[in-house]
């Protein structure tokens, strides 16, 4: 079966419209010619023009001084924008280096971590490195996390469960009160790390809640967000974690020293105070999303249900073939992730990088048990 050109243009007509609704103009090289980067998820609009200001004003003011006091000054900002004690407030190098930190302080040898089968393999790997066992539970029907099977796992070994909410690369949420029941239920020793990075992706739901802005009375409960997804810093490296006043201080005894530098520091701190970009960000995302779900639609096919800014497609090929397809086009894919062969996780990219990528999708024929189609 195939799709007509009239069907095509009616549908990239469409989404050119609505991605004229929000003024926010894409970040870095121009989609023609240019590497076009649907791998790693990032904010393909950039930080705002209040944090750009910030960058250029600290790269001017300060590049020969160590960042002591632009690093407290950050994490007494989170502290305020959360409404938390600073001494909570663990800054990173990226949320990546959270991770690490948890690993460092909560698992190791005759330890084990239970993760999700898939999630960001970040924490599986910073787990394996100080030599614990590292138990990957794959994900329900519905591609939340499968809590009771994860319980199932869990004893008095288990130092950490990470739970990435929304995960990655699913896009997917679990449900908040699953979640809380989950908690409940672990032994006392084990500590849960609750990845939000997508969370300011998430729309409207019942289901989800951030646990920094509804916290729950349990000092097990650590939580990590980063700068590099909706606040568009992934380059500067800069994440943090709240946590109870002890778990903080475990968790910052493998913290870097000046870990978040000068530059970073500063525009991180300005970021937070800009929420109309987060904003107008979120909506352009769900719109572009939406747009993106569209035309995998017109063409039959089938996507998993994201609150994030990336869609995992189903290719009916082999993930790996198409990622390299792409690739010779000058376009990066995510590589393909264990038990999902057939699916590519795209990361959302302006308007004009997702019509090019449409485009190289539409050049070559999917070829499926039922059939072929262009």
């Amino acid at each position: 079966m195939s799709i007509s050109r009239r069907h095509l243009l009616r549908r990239l007509a469409a989404g050119a419209a609505t991605a004229a609704a929000v003024p926010l103009r894409p970040a870095g090289a121009s989609p023609s010619g240019g590497l076009i980067r649907l791998n790693r998820n990032e904010n393909p609009f950039g930080p705002s023009a209040k944090v750009s200001s910030a960058l250029l004003e600290a790269a001017r003011d300060a590049p020969h001084r160590y960042p002591n006091k632009e690093s407290e000054a950050l994490r007494k900002t989170i502290a305020r924008f959360h409404g938390v004690a600073p001494e909570r407030v663990v800054l990173g190098c990226g949320a990546t280096d959270i991770l690490r930190m948890a690993a460092d302080a909560f698992v190791g040898s005759a330890r084990k971590i239970i993760v999700a089968l898939p999630t960001f393999d970040v924490m599986g790997r910073c787990a394996r490195r100080v030599g614990a066992d590292v138990v990957a539970v794959p994900l329900s029907r519905d591609y939340s996390h499968d809590l009771s099977a994860m319980l199932d796992r869990s004893d008095a070994a288990t130092g950490l469960v990470y739970i990435c909410n929304p995960n990655n690369p699913t896009g997917t949420v679990t449900r908040r009160r699953d979640l809380e029941a989950f908690i409940r239920q672990l032994p006392e020793t084990t500590r849960v790390l609750i990845d939000e990075a997508y969370h300011h992706y998430v729309g409207d739901s019942s289901d989800y809640a951030s646990f920094i802005d509804r916290p729950v009375d349990d000092n097990r409960v650590i939580v990590a967000r980063s700068f590099s997804k909706i606040y568009g810093l992934a380059g500067l490296r800069v994440g943090y974690a709240i946590a109870d006043r002890e778990t903080a201080r475990a968790l910052a005894s493998g913290q870097l020293s000046d870990g978040v530098n000068v530059v970073a520091a500063r525009a991180a701190a300005a970021a937070l105070d800009d929420s109309e970009h987060v904003w107008l960000c979120a909506r352009r995302n769900a719109d572009d999303r939406q747009e993106f779900l569209n035309q995998a639609n017109a063409r039959m096919l089938k996507t998993i249900d994201s609150q994030a800014n990336f869609v995992m497609l189903n290719t009916e090929r082999p993930a790996g073939e198409v990622v390299e397809r792409f690739r010779k086009f000058n376009v990066l894919l995510a590589p393909p992730f264990p038990s999902f062969d057939q699916h590519v996780r795209v990361s959302i990219g302006s308007p004009a990088e997702m019509r090019e990528f449409w485009e190289i999708w539409d050049l070559a024929p999917v070829h499926h048990a039922a059939g072929t189609r262009v």
